[in-house]
Order: C-alpha cells, then sequence, then structure tokens
C-alpha cells in the first residue's frame, strides 16, 4: 500500500452485495478495502479499528441505522469521510444523511465509474451530489420540520395505531393526539392519516429501522 491508497470500509448488511463490492473495490488501482460490517455496530467498531479515509454506508442496517452511525463517528472524529450507497432517495433520507455529515450521497443504480470517482472525490474533501439527488434535496429544504412529538405521532400512525392507543403509548390525550396529527397532516401536504403513513415511507420521515421490532 503506497501513501496514496485510500483506505475504504464498506457497510452493507447484505452479504452478496458487501462481498461484491469489497471485490470490486479491491481491483481498483490506489483503493484497498480495509475493513466491512454488516450492521451499525459493527460499523462503529470497524471504524475505530481501522480508521478509513473514506467510508461507505447504506442506510438501512440492522442495530443501527446508517445516519446514527455517521452521527456518533463523526462525533467523535469529526474528519471522518462518508459515501451514503442505498436504494432509498426518499428527500428525508437524503436530507438527515447530509445533515449527518456525509459528503456524498448515491443509489445503488449508479456505474462502477461514478463510485469509484465519488470515492476519490471524498477523500479529496469534495462532495459529490448528482443531479436527482439535489433535486429532491431542495424540495425537502423548503419543508417545515416536525417536532419530536409530531415525528413520534407519525411513527405511530405508520404502525397502524389509532388515536386512543398513540394516546397510551405517548401518555398524552386523545384530544392532544388529534392536534398533532392535524399540524402534521398540514405540514406533510396531506389530508388524511394513510396519505400521511404513505409520505412517511416514501419520503423516509419514518426510518425503516425504527419500525422493526426489538430482537
Amino acid at each position: 500500500m503506497t501513501k496514496e491508497t485510500i483506505r475504504v470500509l464498506v457497510v452493507e448488511d447484505h452479504n452478496v452485495v458487501r462481498q461484491g463490492l469489497v471485490a470490486l473495490l479491491n481491483l481498483v488501482e490506489g483503493i484497498q478495502v480495509v475493513g466491512e460490517a454488516a450492521d451499525g455496530a459493527e460499523a462503529i467498531a470497524q471504524f475505530r479499528k481501522h480508521h478509513p479515509d473514506v467510508t461507505l454506508i447504506d442506510l438501512r442496517l440492522p442495530r443501527m441505522g446508517g445516519v446514527e452511525v455517521i452521527q456518533r463517528v463523526r462525533g467523535e472524529t469529526p474528519q471522518a469521510r462518508f459515501v451514503v450507497l442505498t436504494t432509498y432517495d426518499g428527500d428525508e433520507d437524503i436530507y438527515r444523511a447530509l445533515k449527518g455529515g456525509a459528503k456524498a450521497y448515491l443509489l445503488k443504480g449508479m456505474t462502477t465509474d461514478e463510485l469509484i470517482a465519488t470515492i476519490r472525490e471524498v477523500h479529496a474533501g469534495k462532495s459529490h451530489i448528482p443531479p436527482a439527488i439535489a433535486e429532491r434535496l431542495a424540495e425537502r429544504v423548503g419543508t417545515e420540520d416536525l417536532t419530536p412529538r409530531e415525528s413520534e405521532v407519525l411513527e405511530q400512525i405508520v404502525s397502524g395505531k389509532s388515536n386512543k392507543e398513540i394516546a397510551s403509548a405517548l401518555d398524552i390525550s386523545e384530544a392532544t393526539v388529534k392536534t398533532h396529527i392535524n399540524t402534521l397532516l398540514s405540514k406533510l401536504g396531506v389530508t388524511d392519516r394513510t396519505q400521511a403513513a404513505t409520505a412517511a415511507i416514501r419520503r423516509g420521515i419514518v426510518p425503516f429501522e425504527s419500525l422493526r421490532k426489538p430482537d
């Protein structure tokens, strides 16, 4: 390995995809995979062990989501550089990842050349946001954020809970639940609970991993 070699950590929970990325990148001159991880907790451990130049990470991971991994690692190592590689193009996914500190956001349909070029750009201190991703991000920037409580209520709606069940789960009154629902419907630009749930999932407002039952 020369001093110009870019040391990469690959974080991807699907074994075949991860192994394919590792094999591909190790064939590229000037890039070497120094570690790999199949979940968020392992990603943090591998980062601490190897201190890679660039981390390639998916958003949907077991045990801890990709955005949380990015935030935690950058909390310890502010100069850490992340490239998100995912199938999810919801505007909230993009917003959270970039706000968390990711320097690039790629969809898994990208070409090998774009992936390699992006890793090199991020290693050089640059950012890479494809036009389609930038367009989705622009749509998100102009919208109003949900409050933490509104986000909790929305997550309960996505889980199929009634107002009474939401009130019980969050220890608030049904009247308060209705108030939060009316406000979040307005912020999301939808007219009913079904549309709100659909928008939450499509846009990535309610992270998929939060809907999983605890192990």
